[in-house]
């Protein structure tokens, strides 16, 4: 499905002319991935200590409209979780998070992640999955990590955690000099200030514990959670397409 982005990532050498550069950046823009993000707009992030938890709050943002969903390398049973999602939920696409080193990489992709983010740059953990073909989106965040996560072949870049450096605004002061690449802003948003990210120049938003309270998690209320994703994907989407 992302053969695209492999190919795209091979194509283009290291020192490369101004021209060309450009031409990569609108390949990699019209990649499937990016164009899953810009369709939805939101990404679901699940870390759990129960695997029947974790599969009833994706399948309650699912239901809410949310198809994107990341469940968190170091959730209980994080590799059967994915694997029951896989089959469950043919229609989602599901990646993992929190992915700290190449072994734990490996894994994630032989289980069927369909997407990869992880904390920090990693430019051996980017070139794995690149190889493998799969979307990676490392976490960064002052501009020098952004750009060097870019330049190693990230599918987008994880902006974390966004609340430290003045949420929105900070992602609208990044678009003058790095506006040529995705950002997905996390830890900090809500679903009252989601839209502020994407107009401010954002192409998607991570969400985990404004989208599963602990109290409605704690009562299993997944009519309440799926009402929560549902209200998230229309103000996203309605917004983006006015």
């Amino acid at each position: 499905m992302f053969r695209k982005i492999k190919q795209i990532e091979q194509q283009v050498p290291e020192n490369i002319s101004a021209p060309h550069q450009l031409r990569h950046q609108s390949l990699i823009m019209s990649s499937p991935w990016l164009t899953l993000l810009q369709q939805h707009r939101a990404i679901a992030v699940i870390r759990t200590s129960q695997l029947s938890l974790g599969l009833q709050m994706a399948q309650a943002v699912a239901a809410g409209g949310i198809p994107l969903i990341e469940i968190t390398w170091n959730s209980a049973d994080a590799p059967k979780l994915i694997h029951r999602l896989r089959q469950d939920l043919p229609h989602c696409t599901i990646g993992t998070g929190t992915i700290l080193n190449q072994e734990q990489l490996r894994q994630a992709i032989d289980v069927g992640v369909q997407f990869l983010f992880t904390p920090h740059v990693d430019a051996a953990l980017i070139a794995c999955a690149v190889a493998a073909d799969v979307p990676i989106v490392p976490g960064a965040l002052s501009p020098t990590e952004i750009v060097t996560a870019w330049n190693a072949g990230a599918s987008s870049v994880k902006v974390f955690p966004i609340q430290a450096v003045g949420g929105a605004s900070y992602i609208k002061a990044l678009q003058g000099p790095l506006g040529q690449i995705p950002l997905i802003p996390t830890g900090g948003v809500t679903l009252e200030n989601a839209q502020e990210f994407i107009t401010a120049g954002a192409i998607a938003v991570g969400l985990s514990g404004e989208l599963f309270p602990k109290s409605l998690v704690s009562t299993e209320d997944w009519k309440a959670i799926a009402y929560r994703a549902k209200t998230l994907k229309e103000q996203l989407t309605t917004n983006s397409k006015s």
